[in-house]
């Protein structure tokens, strides 16, 4: 898909800040008045998938049909890798569905190494597959090199089905961890039944690998598993954030259509989705996500513990209903005040943002909503160097939030 880029004076649209005021319902025992100004950085973007902050104030974010782009320190956008017009073509990229562009990290020495890391959607082998790849950007933010892909087989949807269109449930979410420097990968169930409990395919997984995708030491793997698996058993992570602290991985996953689901995830674990019939049940396509996977109709639970005792248990569920939660980022920093180690977590057709207090067990007790925001499908939340919160929306904009002073 190509359309000519926009000018950047008119992309990188600066906005006056407004403050929003609003006392929000008691849904969590905090006390304070939630104050928070919002600014419209980038405006008249397409689908944009998700962000990253270099240390020098460089803005890089993916547009899921065009690829990656980056807002310079002084207010130029440049498109670096993607499709016509890029200062890198990508011929193998395509965009279906909900694939295309997706995950964007920066390596955690990118002050150094100019290292960046990117969630594609390929036709680079005989059958498209979702990538991971590593690109070094130059020292002015003018192009990109020394393409690597560092993993080459991560499931792709390649046909409608009964449960949805191509490039359907694809993940795509890379963050580093902030503790053991390794690369987070999480990847999608493809409306495939047996894909995310299969050990021996990536779909409906957490992958923890390093910089040249090898598996990282301690994953845990069950015996005879693809070793880059760090957790199995998940639906559509979309979602990946860090303690603070701690830096315990917690994943934020779409759910199917009664359920969305905050988890702790530690090596090894399972999280309990398995959408393959049972016994004596037939489903469409042999997939029971969207109906039961049970003889006694009971609809396929999240997190079946009856068929996987020890699977994850979640910090939050969304009370009974689905409404495409997916980004996700703990809060950090001392003007967040009280609201500091709070998750953020950006909802898609809840089009809200709802911040999740936790305990030091790390499960949810209070949820508060951050008020007055415009009812926008939220894409992708991340920090900022100094602790704003950056919000990509599927309406084209990037925003920064900050706490504000009464």
């Amino acid at each position: 898909m190509h359309r000519t880029p926009t000018p950047a004076p008119l992309v990188a649209i600066l906005l006056l800040a407004v403050t929003l005021v609003f006392v929000p319902p008691a849904r969590a025992a905090d006390s304070s008045e939630l104050r928070v100004r919002r600014t419209v950085i980038l405006a008249n973007l397409e689908n944009p998938w998700d962000l990253a902050v270099a240390p020098d104030g460089a803005l890089f974010f993916t547009e899921k049909c065009r690829g990656l782009s980056v807002r310079t320190p002084d207010g130029t956008v440049r498109h670096l890798f993607g499709t016509s017009g890029a200062a890198v073509v990508a011929d193998d990229l395509f965009c279906q569905g909900q694939s295309g562009m997706l995950g964007l990290a920066l390596d955690p020495a990118f002050a150094d190494n100019r290292l960046l890391y990117l969630f594609m959607a390929s036709k680079l082998g005989t059958e498209p597959t979702n990538r991971v790849v590593r690109l070094r950007v130059d020292a002015a933010n003018a192009t990109v090199s020394g393409r690597t892909d560092i993993v080459t087989d991560i499931p792709f949807k390649a046909s409608f089905t009964r449960w949805g269109r191509a490039g359907a449930h694809s993940g795509g979410r890379l963050r580093f961890g902030p503790k053991d420097g390794f690369l987070y990968v999480t990847t999608g169930d493809n409306h495939n039944g047996p894909l995310p409990q299969d050990l021996h395919r990536l779909g409906g997984k957490v992958l923890r690998i390093d910089r040249d995708g090898r598996p990282a030491p301690g994953n845990t793997t069950p015996s005879g598993g693809d070793a880059r698996i760090f957790t199995r058993g998940h639906r559509n992570v979309q979602g990946l954030a860090f303690r603070p602290v701690t830096g315990q991985p917690f994943a934020c996953e779409h759910g199917p259509g009664h359920s969305d689901e905050v988890t702790p995830l530690v090596a090894g674990g399972n999280g309990g989705w398995d959408p393959t019939p049972t016994r004596g049940v037939s489903c469409a396509g042999d997939y029971c996500g969207y109906t039961s996977n049970r003889a006694d109709g009971e609809r396929t639970s999240m997190t079946d513990r009856e068929r996987f005792p020890a699977a994850l248990a979640p910090s939050w569920t969304n009370q009974g209903v689905s409404e495409g939660m997916g980004p996700c980022v703990f809060l950090d920093g001392p003007h967040w005040g009280e609201y500091a180690g709070r998750l953020a977590v950006g909802f898609l057709r809840g089009a809200r943002i709802d911040l999740l207090h936790m305990d030091a067990n790390g499960k949810t007790t209070g949820v508060r909503t951050i008020p007055g925001l415009p009812a926008e499908r939220m894409r992708s939340l991340v920090l900022a160097p100094d602790g704003a919160l950056l919000v990509a929306t599927d309406g084209g904009e990037i925003w920064r939030l900050e706490r504000a002073e009464r």
